[in-house]
């Protein structure tokens, strides 16, 4: 089969500029896909806090972007995918990309984040027509490129660009992206458009909606999820929207970099380690206890926490439960994240209330992030909600189990532990309760104490687990195969 074109237009991605998950999967799978053969490239704003380092060019020509009244102006620098030949395209232009910030500054949400990433789509597609390069699909990313399908559905229809298919990816379906009408305009799109079978929802035009009905094909980053956000529960309003495309939406799991993700060659810890030869895990989990200043014992099980603190995460269970697991188990248990700031007095009164067994640090730090996915020996991501998750992946290429809900992702990735059986890859637990949580907390600390080697046994198969991006990149092979044949009426083989 013929390589494709494949464009991916995202306000992030890895190593540039990072917010979430979204710029983990824009940076990796673009690798795959070049690997495969196929010609990728990718578009981004260039945001005044990405730093230039490397080989970076600015483009000769300006693009001209056409938003607004008048034509407005870019210029475009171009770097690529490190480790790579993948290009990579930066939109530079004063107004709405030179602030540091991607989506909110000191005083919240920029109040013109629906022109800034309008900008962005127009833009992406502008360049592709001022390099003559004509893409078989674009994939966008969230509410940020919901009107980008709008554009090639309607204005340029009529141009070379109206037989490109898009995939879209919904990361996280709970940010849709609200804008007033004036981003219709804005974006040249027909005010027809504006209508509730459409962009329109609550008298505001929703982003989001507009890229699930204006897509080509829909993705979004598990299975499970993909059946949660059709239900009025996980929907978030746009469950209807959702069942009336359902036939066109897949839920891919996400994969992880596992070569940057690699006990054996990670930098970031004290020891190597593998399944092979867990000695260095050991002395990881050491030289974490020094880190929070906890008693260095190799016999009591260590609880690891990497998280933003929100109710979303479940971290709101995990402080509730945390006298009680704290009192009951002889455990240690140590946190890295920021967020609500109730949450984070109470895990800092928890560091200081059981000073040598729970530590708490404020804040990110992603040298100590992975030194915690190496050094623990179970990884709590007790999530009401969850998308798809990587730091359950990171955890078990780390031998490290997580304890997990049944939700999202964390279903589709982490098998539940099955005593006696040689089966599992971690603890799952059902209510999101403190209740549920802190029992679960009690069978994985009794499994390490009570069962050893069942709990090696555990560690050996989660390590064994293939979460690369490979197997996902061969589904959004098919998948773009399958949008470019709907959209063109021709498989492209």
């Amino acid at each position: 089969m013929r390589a494709l074109k494949i464009l991916f237009v995202s306000p992030e991605v890895e190593p540039f500029v990072k917010v979430g998950g979204l710029a983990d999967m824009v940076g990796a799978l673009p690798k795959e896909l070049a690997k495969l053969g196929h010609d990728v490239r990718i578009v981004c704003p260039a945001y005044g806090s990405i730093k230039r380092t490397g080989e970076w060019r600015a483009l000769d020509q300006p693009l001209g972007v056409d938003v607004g009244p008048a034509t407005q102006w870019a210029r475009t620098w171009q770097t690529v995918l490190p480790g790579t030949t993948v290009p990579v395209y930066f939109l530079e232009n004063h107004d709405y990309f030179a602030r540091p910030e991607v989506y909110t500054g000191p005083w919240g949400a920029h109040e013109d984040n629906d022109l800034r990433f309008a900008f962005l789509c127009r833009g992406a597609l502008a360049l592709c027509q001022q390099l003559d390069w004509i893409p078989d699909v674009v994939h966008g990313h969230d509410w940020t490129t919901g009107l980008l399908p709008v554009m090639l559905n309607t204005t340029l229809r009529a141009t070379p660009l109206g037989r490109t298919a898009t995939v879209y990816t919904i990361h996280n379906l709970e940010h849709q992206g609200y804008s007033p009408v004036r981003v219709v305009d804005f974006a040249r799109l027909p005010l027809g458009e504006f209508q509730r079978d459409g962009i329109e929802s609550g008298g505001m035009v929703n982003l989001m909606k507009a890229g699930l009905y204006h897509s080509t094909k829909l993705t979004t980053v598990s299975p499970t999820y993909a059946k949660e956000i059709v239900t009025p529960d996980g929907g978030f309003g746009l469950d209807a929207a959702l069942r009336f495309r359902a036939g066109d939406l897949v839920g891919i799991v996400n994969g992880i970099d596992d070569e940057s993700w690699d006990p054996a060659h990670d930098r970031a810890l004290p020891a190597p380690y593998s399944a092979a030869d867990l000695h260095g895990k050991a002395l990881c989990k050491a030289a974490l206890q020094r880190h929070f200043h906890l008693d260095v014992n190799p016999v009591v099980p260590l609880f690891g926490v990497v998280s933003r603190l929100a109710a979303q995460k479940g971290l709101d269970l995990l402080a509730e439960a945390l006298p009680a697991i704290m009192e009951k188990m002889e455990i240690q248990l140590v946190l890295l994240g920021n967020g609500d700031g109730r949450m984070e007095n109470t895990f800092q009164w928890a560091a200081q209330a059981y000073r040598g067994r729970c530590g708490a640090q404020i804040g990110f730090d992603g040298k100590l992030a992975r030194l915690i996915q190496g050094g623990s020996d179970c990884f709590v991501m007790p999530s009401r909600s969850e998308p798809c998750g990587l730091t359950q992946m990171y955890a078990m290429r780390y031998g490290t189990l997580p304890i997990v809900r049944a939700t999202g992702g964390l279903v589709d990735t982490v098998q539940n532990f099955e005593e006696g059986q040689a089966r599992g890859t971690g603890f799952v637990f059902h209510a999101a309760t403190a209740g549920a949580l802190a029992d679960t907390l009690g069978w994985a600390c009794a499994t390490y104490y009570d069962r050893p080697q069942e709990f090696a046994g555990l560690q050996q198969r989660a390590m064994a687990q293939d979460f690369s991006w490979r197997q996902s990149a061969a589904q959004y092979v098919e998948l773009y195969r399958w949008a470019v044949e709907h959209r063109t009426g021709t498989y492209p083989a």
